[in-house]
């Protein structure tokens, strides 16, 4: 099926009778006749469920249909796109391990790699987006275990060029990880150039109505972890926890990533999506491929509206001819990017200040990637314990405005923008 009829249609086939829409199974519980049908599945020897910390039916339908979405062979959804991250690099490192990681990452996310990770001896080294072949091959060390990158970063907006850092990955034969909130499988399939692992924060795009918070990890099915044995003996390995089984040669490399992480982190970690969460995911997702060309458009519309204003210092946004990642752009996201842009007001912290004050359509919240358009100036909220000079260095200057761009009218919006600089 093309992407747009998985939107709607992927992950669950209703049979006779059957309910249309995907059921909420809201039951932490499920019964079994015997000890030992129940006893099958704790040995991993059947499929079924026994406790939703694990895996839940609701769940696993939509994670199939993100799966669908991303090309991939096996998928799971996190409680956020955090819990997503951080199972997707656990589940391959421990103490003792590395990580090669963009620079260019959403806050929260640097910040569970270099502080939180590290705390557990898992070090990391960053190399910047444009970081050359020779550069990145030249952070990684004998116990490097994964790649780490954005496909639209958040909020840097820059674009990953996957297939580099993929082959540098490769050549030390460790995976590459690859987040795609941004961009969503509607304008990126990371794996189609290379990466092996997929990440989502759902609350974003896919959910789209800043409705329920959620994440999701897609596999690829790709990576070969048995001719990487000794580098990740985890799936390997036999697991004593679960008499013994070993998950590459049990599961293969379509299954054995998504198999531990669920039997191993979901369970003793319990970072589960609720079935809840999940039914208004698939909400969302149904009119993802609608939603994303109107986000796409709209926010080529600002960016170049905001572009061509005298009050207006500079534009992120790859949509942009003049953009420094155009060129990545229209090779991983011919279809459109996404829908946030972010700029600088020619009059620093004070215009910034004003305009947000002004913003009618525009509200100012933390979120993005919502069908309504939201607005923030880290220096007055989330960064404002930051003096102007380390709001610099940090790469959220004191003037710059980040506009996630909904699916309004794209008129409305400009024009609340325009009354909004007109009081700058």
């Amino acid at each position: 099926m093309k992407t747009n009829t998985i939107c709607v249609q992927g992950g669950y086939t209703p049979g006779n009778g059957e309910p249309r829409q995907i059921p909420i199974i809201q039951s932490t519980t499920f019964k079994y006749s015997t000890s030992e049908d129940m006893g099958k599945l704790f040995d991993l020897e059947a499929e079924g469920y026994f406790y939703t910390r694990l895996q839940n039916p609701t769940n696993d339908m939509v994670a199939a249909k993100i799966a669908q979405l991303e090309g991939g062979t096996a998928a799971m959804l996190t409680s956020s796109g955090q819990a997503a991250n951080f199972f997707a690099l656990f589940n391959i490192c421990e103490c003792g391990d590395h990580i090669v990681s963009s620079s260019s990452i959403y806050g929260g996310t640097f910040n569970l790699i270099s502080v939180t990770m590290k705390r557990m001896g898992i070090d990391v080294t960053f190399v910047a987006p444009t970081a050359t072949e020779e550069e990145i091959n030249a952070a990684f060390r004998p116990n490097t275990k994964a790649v780490f990158g954005e496909t639209i970063a958040n909020p840097a907006l820059t674009v990953l060029d996957i297939e580099k850092f993929a082959k540098c990955a490769h050549a030390h034969g460790v995976p590459l990880i690859v987040d795609n909130t941004f961009a969503t499988p509607v304008g990126c399939r990371p794996f189609e150039w290379g990466a092996d692992i997929v990440t989502h924060s759902t609350t974003k795009y896919m959910d789209g109505h800043g409705a329920a918070v959620g994440g999701a990890i897609v596999d690829s099915g790709n990576f070969d972890w048995m001719a990487h044995a000794d580098k990740y003996p985890g799936l390997t390995t036999p697991d004593e926890s679960y008499h013994g089984v070993t998950y590459a040669e049990r599961f293969g490399k379509e299954g054995a990533f998504i198999t531990k992480c669920t039997v191993q982190l979901m369970r003793d970690l319990g970072s589960i999506q609720s079935p809840q969460n999940a039914f208004l995911l698939n909400l969302g997702l149904e009119s993802l491929h609608v939603r994303m060309k109107r986000h796409c458009e709209n926010g080529q519309a600002v960016a170049e509206y905001l572009n061509k204003h005298p009050k207006v210092a500079y534009v992120n946004y790859c949509g942009l001819p003049e953009d420094p990642y155009h060129e990545l752009a229209k090779k991983y996201l011919p279809n459109g990017s996404c829908g946030v842009v972010s700029f600088g007001l020619a009059g620093g912290r004070e215009a910034a200040s004003i305009f947000m004050k002004n913003l009618k359509l525009a509200a100012i919240e933390t979120h993005v990637a919502d069908a309504r358009t939201c607005c923030l100036n880290p220096a007055s909220s989330t960064h404002r314990q930051m003096t102007d000079e380390q709001l610099k260095e940090a790469g959220v200057p004191a003037e710059l405005i980040r506009m996630s761009v909904g699916i309004e009218d794209a008129a409305d919006l400009i024009a609340d923008i325009e009354q909004a600089l007109a009081a700058c």
